[in-house]
């Protein structure tokens, strides 16, 4: 039987390889349409076969449209994404400290549901973040690469620097991992 997940579940469903056998190095990626991230034949294919539509997935949620978060490449090892300090700033024209949030837990997100895989929900429940230096234009990038990944909890680390590779923020995302109701 086809799970089915609502909107809600699907919130949670972010890209990527779970499971050790997923884990490790992928030579082959794919383009996921829509979203131009490098994605693993074998994580399109299971996500799939579970009714899990990762280019809905990958779409940043109605938070991430608006902020205009991009997903450039996503496994459990590594969730790579960018968002524009334009459009994203504070009243004193600095990046907001709330945007480096959003993208860190996108993208630490995405990297705990792909590890988790297509029958679980990953469910952010700590974020941190320490903000290094601030920015009034350009280009941020977040690497999410994880610290610890168990049974019921995996946690993220995620980078966020400047298009000069120099270090904006330092997030820390800890998600619960919890099996995912179908849809009736």
């Amino acid at each position: 039987m086809v799970k089915k997940y609502n909107s809600y579940e699907r919130s949670f469903l972010d890209p990527t390889p779970i499971g050790a056998a997923l884990m490790g190095e992928q030579t082959r990626t794919k383009t996921t349409p829509g979203t131009g991230a490098k994605i693993p034949p074998e994580v399109l294919s299971r996500f799939a076969d579970a009714g899990v539509d990762l280019e809905a997935m990958f779409a940043g949620g109605h938070l991430g449209n608006r902020m205009g978060v991009e997903l450039l490449e996503a496994t459990s090892d590594r969730v790579v994404g960018t968002l524009p300090v334009e459009g994203n700033t504070q009243p004193y024209g600095l990046l907001h400290g709330g945007a480096s949030a959003v993208l860190a837990e996108h993208l630490g997100s995405i990297g705990a549901t792909l590890f988790a895989g297509p029958e679980k929900v990953a469910v952010g429940v700590e974020l941190s973040c320490t903000h290094h230096r601030g920015m009034r234009s350009g280009t941020v990038t977040g690497t999410a690469t994880p610290v610890h990944r168990g049974r019921t909890m995996a946690t993220y680390e995620v980078v966020i620097t400047d298009e000069q590779g120099r270090r904006v923020c330092t997030s820390r995302l800890t998600c619960l991992i919890r099996d995912a109701v179908p849809q009736e």
